[in-house]
């Protein structure tokens, strides 16, 4: 699949309606975005003190972005989907994001910590594309430079028929989120059911509709040492899916 067709991927996966409720909802279902993003900074900074410069990769609206920004001197994000890179260009007015797919796209400048936060990682499709996604951050930090990974459910903890649901309402408008996950193979199937109300609009409802990988903890592992990165797991973060710590060496 050409990058063309993955951007057109995305726009369906992560369209306007999604963009515009996305950040509302977890935040309102109570994802501490702040705590996940002084995790990300404290892991960093143990391994490359003194790092000033980062690259968040699939920064989607920019609900982590925004909390970098105030952890970093200097901050920029990469996102496949324009819904969701125009969204946080707009909350983020001094923030450059970057339209890219993180399998291939390449920046004319490096920093010294790329993150990839929110499980996006598991959206690579085979052990070979997160070794590509995995070389291409590499290809963008300093040496001696971080990268910290955010993982999807390792396929030996997905939780198989997995269902959520909430309801938030703010600023006058309504949102239900249902979910339901299953194991298809080495892959997990999401269905979020969205119905979005509001005054003088009415309710609307969509689907957005998630196939992302289950790859093991020693895939992950051995995809970094393949990609030039000393690697370690951190079981305890905010997120619940621990993070991998990467340093290139």
């Amino acid at each position: 699949m050409t990058v063309a067709d993955e951007q057109r991927a995305g726009e369906t996966m992560y369209g306007a309606d999604l963009a515009r409720v996305y950040d509302l909802v977890h935040r309102e279902r109570g994802k501490d975005y702040r705590a996940e993003t002084e995790a990300v900074a404290a892991a960093a900074r143990q391994r490359r003190p003194g790092a000033g410069r980062l690259l968040d990769i699939a920064c989607g609206t920019g609900g982590h972005l925004r909390h970098f920004t105030e952890l970093f001197a200097h901050v920029e994000g990469v996102e496949l989907s324009a819904p969701m890179a125009e969204a946080a260009r707009a909350a983020l007015p001094g923030v450059t994001v970057h339209r890219g797919d993180m399998r291939d796209f390449r920046l004319d400048t490096t920093f010294d910590v790329v993150t990839c936060m929110f499980g996006s990682i598991g959206y690579m499709t085979s052990v070979a594309e997160l070794g590509r996604a995995l070389a291409v951050f590499a290809r963008h930090l300093e040496p001696g430079g971080v990268a910290v990974v955010d993982p999807w459910w390792f396929y030996e903890t997905f939780a198989d028929g997995h269902v959520s649901a909430d309801v938030v309402t703010v600023d006058g408008v309504t949102v239900s989120r249902v979910s339901h996950s299953a194991r298809r193979g080495r892959t997990s199937h999401m269905d979020v059911h969205f119905v979005v109300a509001e005054p003088g609009a009415g309710a609307r409802h969509f689907v957005d509709t998630h196939i992302i990988s289950l790859f093991s903890r020693v895939e992950y592992e051995q995809a970094f040492r393949e990609a030039g990165f000393a690697v370690e797991y951190l079981p305890d973060a905010p997120s619940g899916r621990g993070l991998f710590v990467g340093v290139r060496v």
